[in-house]
């Protein structure tokens, strides 16, 4: 069982935001969407709790699939007032994430197809000094409700 989440204060902009470290393993992707709907009710966005829990999964599981990590960094933050936006940390700066085509026949490599279907936008940040990042984080953002159509 996890322990309830704290909302620290994003330096950046002075928006909340939640981070946490975990094994680099399929199981993390259940403790990803615990944190995601434990921010997402402390801000009450309940509504996007599902999208944004199944977007962390993707997030996670090509993490796990595309790296040899052995711990990631899960984030749930709100860079603004009308935005949520999460991303996994891992320390893979040579494996971007590149949106794939999988056949009808794959079993695998429709993540990012799905994360791009469903999220406002999404992509990735090297993180470390430029000419020798030592990781990068994978995210995506969904807009809130006050600022859909």
């Amino acid at each position: 069982m996890t322990s309830p989440i704290t909302l620290t204060q994003s330096a950046a902009t002075g928006h909340p935001a939640c981070s946490r470290t975990f094994p680099c393993e399929p199981s993390t992707a259940e403790a990803g969407r615990t944190l995601v709907r434990d921010a997402l009710g402390i801000w009450h966005l309940d509504d996007l709790a599902d999208v944004t829990a199944l977007i962390m999964s993707e997030l996670i599981a090509n993490a796990v699939t595309h790296t040899t990590c052995r711990s990631i960094r899960l984030i749930v933050g709100r860079p603004s007032a009308t935005r949520i936006r999460v991303g996994v940390v891992d320390r893979a700066p040579s494996r971007l994430p590149v949106l794939g085509r999988a056949g009808h026949a794959d079993e695998s490599g429709r993540g990012l197809l799905l994360i791009d279907g469903v999220a406002d936008r999404w992509g990735y940040d090297l993180r470390g000094p430029h000419r020798r990042p030592w990781g990068k984080e994978v995210w995506a953002e969904l807009l809130t409700r006050g600022d859909q159509g």
